[in-house]
Formats: C-alpha cells, sequence, structure tokens
C-alpha cells in the first residue's frame, strides 16, 4: 500500500471513530432520558428569551391564554397543561409534553387547538431546560407583595432540585404575557448579576450621602 493510501485509509478510519464516538453518546443520552422516570407537573412550559420557563397557578388563572400570547410573539412552546419532568445527565432539570398532547393547547372558548398546525413547526421545541417557575396568583387587598423586588421567593422543589421561583399577582387590565416576558428578563439580568432593586437603592444611598455632605 502506497504512502498516500495509507493516509487516506486512517482518514476514514478516524471518522468512522468519530462518528461511532457521536452516535454511542447520543444513544446514551437517549437511554438516561427512557430510562429516567419523569415527574409530571401540572403547567405549561415556553421557552421565552432563552429562559425556559415553567408556568403554575391555580386553574383558570390565565396560564393557557398567556401561553397563547407568548407563542403569538414567537416565543417557542413546549407544552400545555401537563409537563413531564427529567434529569439529564449533568443533572438539569428538563421538560416536555407528553406524547399524547404534544402540540395540543386548551383554550376556554376555543376549545383544543393545535400550536404546530397554526403557528407552524418554528413555533414548537420537543423539550427545553426548566430555568424557572412562574407561578400566576389571583391577586387580593391582603397578599403580601414585595414591591422593591430585592428578594425572590423561596424556590420552587422540584424532582428534588430547587429552581428560582417568581410570583406575578393577576387582576383585571394586567398584562399578563408582557409581565412574563419581563419576569424572564429580570431573571436573566439577576444571573448577570444585575438588579434593578439594588442598583436603586444604591443611587439613593449616594444622593443621601451627598446630601449629607453638603449639609456639613
Amino acid at each position: 500500500m502506497t504512502s498516500g493510501k495509507r493516509k487516506a485509509s486512517g482518514k476514514k478510519s478516524a471518522r468512522r471513530g468519530k462518528l461511532d464516538s457521536r452516535q454511542r453518546e447520543v444513544r446514551s443520552s437517549d437511554e438516561n432520558r427512557a430510562n429516567s422516570s419523569p415527574v409530571v407537573v401540572s403547567g405549561g412550559l415556553l421557552r421565552i428569551f432563552g429562559v425556559g420557563a415553567l408556568i403554575i397557578g391555580d386553574s383558570g388563572i390565565g396560564k393557557s391564554e398567556s401561553s397563547l400570547e407568548l407563542i403569538a410573539r414567537g416565543h417557542k412552546f413546549v407544552s400545555d397543561d401537563v409537563v413531564e419532568v427529567y434529569q439529564d445527565e449533568l443533572g438539569r432539570l428538563h421538560g416536555r409534553s407528553p406524547v399524547l398532547t404534544r402540540n395540543f393547547m386548551e383554550i376556554r372558548g376555543l376549545g383544543i387547538i393545535n400550536i404546530k398546525e397554526i403557528f407552524g413547526s418554528r413555533a414548537i421545541l420537543e423539550e427545553a431546560p426548566i430555568d424557572l417557575v412562574i407561578r400566576l396568583k389571583k391577586w387580593s387587598r391582603k397578599m403580601e407583595i414585595d414591591r422593591l423586588g430585592i428578594k425572590f421567593p423561596e424556590d420552587f422543589e422540584l424532582a428534588g432540585k430547587k429552581i428560582p421561583q417568581m410570583h406575578i399577582p393577576v387582576a383585571p387590565g394586567r398584562n399578563i404575557a408582557t409581565l412574563i416576558e419581563v419576569a424572564c428578563r429580570v431573571f436573566a439580568l439577576r444571573k448577570k448579576g444585575y438588579e434593578a432593586a439594588r442598583d436603586i437603592v444604591r443611587r439613593l444611598e449616594r444622593k443621601l450621602a451627598r446630601e449629607n455632605e453638603k449639609s456639613k
């Protein structure tokens, strides 16, 4: 065998080796998903600005309607009403729709609709990581609300993991879809180290310090 043929044969073997390795990784990942028993959660799952948002709340509070508006704005739909939660090989939580209800959503007044048929395949994700839990709560005058937003509520416990959680009070006139979008933006900024509430507190402290210096 000539030197050129040996080199070509070596390159082919290396490519086959890489391909076999990738196939084994894919099979291993698929087997891990299949063997891990999913936890079933009542709620909807979307990917909003790159954040996997699990939306929960009482029945009839508007989870599906808000999700529908978010899908119309270009965000990705994973599941409505029921989410199967499983861990990947790194222990991170992901969610998916049960096979029977995949792509479907129930909207009061419209009945069952098929998101894929209405918005196209680009609106659909088979699964998404669960980064944030957004709980929709019916607003009442007795509700205690952190108006500055300095602290998140306690983490949501799911499948043995703790997931950051935000509460959104639901009341007539509030655009819940927009508030969910902003909640995802706030979450993403907090992960980068920016918090608006602490920013304004620092500004106030600097202003008070300057005024105190002037009064001396």
